[in-house]
């Protein structure tokens, strides 16, 4: 069941496999965290073998529940098993909905749970080469900048949360 993500159809939440529901664009369960230190967020750059989206920057971390998983427990399993940290506190932000084209003929139409985790030092970092390409901490100002000048280099996600959601991610409750 690891790529059955719980979907929607006809309104009724259903497990299904993880591409196809990105190939017929269906709205599905997502996770996204943000790890921030100071002024900074923790970016990764997908992995070039990731299926969509493939060597962009995104936010620390964004994924899809199991079918029976909590989305608490899976910001806790990924940000374990894409970038090796362990133990940071999670402060639940809100759900948002959005709709992107993320190329190759797909679709992401998430509700999004969005997880910020503020660190005082930053963590050691053991990104899966599988999933990560690279990392890097940057600050949401020179973020922002980076966008603007370079949007194709950031995930469709990533720019949505940035324009639509910032409040919500960066400003302490």
């Amino acid at each position: 069941m690891d790529h059955m993500i719980p979907a929607w159809i006809d309104g009724t939440l259903v497990p299904l496999d993880k591409l196809e529901v990105h190939r017929r664009g269906l709205k599905h369960k997502a996770v996204s965290v943000f790890v921030l230190h100071g002024d900074a967020v923790l970016l990764q750059r997908r992995a070039l073998c990731k299926y969509h989206t493939p060597g962009l920057w995104a936010n620390t971390c964004c994924t899809h529940p199991h079918w029976d998983e909590s989305a608490e427990a899976c910001v806790t399993r990924r940000l374990q098993q894409e970038l090796g940290i362990t133990g940071l506190t999670q402060d639940h932000r809100g759900q948002v909905e959005y709709r992107a084209d993320v190329g190759g003929g797909m679709i992401e139409h998430e509700v999004v749970e969005i997880f910020v985790s503020r660190v005082a030092t930053p963590p050691v970092l053991q990104p899966d080469p599988k999933e990560v390409m690279d990392t890097a901490w940057m600050p949401r100002e020179t973020l922002a900048r980076a966008i603007a000048e370079n949007p194709d280099s950031f995930t469709p996600w990533l720019r949505i949360y940035l324009s639509d959601h910032a409040e919500q991610i960066f400003d302490q409750p």
